[in-house]
């Protein structure tokens, strides 16, 4: 008896800090998203590190450069399903370039780079959104999508770092750009700070555009009688 109160203590224990449901099902944090190549990635960093020390915010430096499609919690038993889902998709999509340039804000809380090209972008996120019943862990914890295309500098901040910061990155200059030709599913678990890359999805530029008519044709040699 004593050993099942012990086990079952450990299991709500891991049901209220959100890495188990009720049910007993592993829950991960997923995010699915579009990462610059390594130089770009390189000065985009020496920018938060930048930040991090000027405004006092370490947390800054938590999160690598990237531009995150969509962000949920899933049961890990799901994540197979998750993995063809976005397989699917990047198989039909063709390289595009990103532009970035200058920065941007989220009164009063985030400082970011701007995304310019933003219609391809947010054409991949309107076919994720498509399936986000796969990404819904509950009626609390629903995905959530992109909606304005951004590289964040730093998050979460408070109201004198953002206020004073601003008054400078609203002035200050950036520029860069970078082929997407790829997503990364990233994976944590929840309460955790590293995220892992759970697979990797080439665009692969496989065209579907198959005609109507060509599915009913008949073959070349058919004799209509």
């Amino acid at each position: 008896m004593a050993i099942y109160t012990k086990k079952y203590q450990q299991k709500k224990k891991y049901v209220e800090q959100g890495l188990l449901t009720s049910s007993g099902y592993l829950v991960n944090e997923y995010a699915i998203v579009l990462q610059p190549h390594e130089e770009l990635s390189n000065a985009i960093m020496e920018e938060k590190k930048m930040y991090a020390e000027t405004y006092q915010c370490p947390e800054a430096l938590y999160v690598k450069p990237r531009i995150t499609l969509v962000h949920f919690k899933q049961h890990e038993l799901m994540e197979t399903h998750i993995v063809r889902l976005v397989k699917n998709i990047t198989a039909t999509l063709l390289d595009f370039k990103v532009e970035l340039k200058n920065f941007g804000s989220f009164p009063s809380h985030t400082i970011y780079i701007n995304v310019v090209s933003k219609v391809q972008i947010m054409d991949i996120v309107k076919e994720l959104k498509a399936s986000q019943k796969l990404m819904k862990l509950d009626d609390e914890n629903k995905p959530h999508f992109l909606t304005e295309p951004n590289i964040s500098i730093a998050r979460k901040l408070l109201p004198w770092q953002y206020e004073k910061s601003w008054l400078e990155y609203e002035h200050k200059h950036f520029h860069g750009r970078f082929i997407a030709d790829h997503v990364l599913l990233l994976k944590r678990r929840e309460n955790t700070k590293m995220w892992k890359t759970a697979n990797r999805f080439d665009f692969e530029h496989i065209k579907t555009d198959v005609k109507q008519g060509a599915l009913f044709a008949a073959p070349a040699n058919y004799k209509k009688k």
